[in-house]
């Protein structure tokens, strides 16, 4: 059954010759003269209800397919944000201790020293008398420069 006219014959002829290459394809031509083929194309009206029932099953598997696509992405996403964000508040905390136990020794070693200044002064007044090394930090430092130069000046001597 050809279409009347002269435009419709043109595309006709093309139609054809485009089918015709399609079977010549040994792929399409080996499953062509599979029984089952034949049977299909004995029968129009079956292989349409094959086409129909090949195409609806076709798109609610596709959908769950792209569900499960962008389900798998999605969580793959959320969960590197999730890392993210759990790294960036472990950083923050960590951040957070370590300034304030910064913060901590630095008003700990000054308020050590104060005090130790303090009892070493005032130990110093109440008792001049006495000589610990440990009140009197400059008489220590002064006393050992001078014990290195007494002891370099023995050396210099009995060489």
């Amino acid at each position: 059954m050809q279409p009347s006219g002269s435009g419709g014959s043109a595309m006709w002829e093309d139609l054809s010759s485009v089918s015709k290459q399609v079977y010549n394809n040994p792929k399409v031509s080996l499953l062509m003269n599979s029984r089952a083929a034949q049977y299909l194309s004995g029968h129009p009206v079956v292989a349409l209800a094959v086409i129909f029932f090949c195409a609806s099953a076709a798109v609610p598997v596709g959908l769950f397919v792209l569900f499960a696509v962008v389900t798998i992405i999605m969580s793959a996403i959320g969960f590197l944000f999730f890392e993210g964000f759990l790294l960036f508040v472990g950083a923050l905390s960590l951040l957070c201790t370590l300034t304030g136990l910064a913060f901590f020794s630095v008003v700990a070693s000054s308020v050590m020293a104060a005090f130790y200044l303090a009892i070493s002064n005032i130990l110093n007044f109440y008792y001049p008398h006495l000589h610990c090394w440990m009140f009197r930090p400059q008489l220590q430092l002064w006393s050992s420069l001078a014990f290195v130069l007494v002891e370099k000046q023995i050396s210099i001597t009995l060489a």
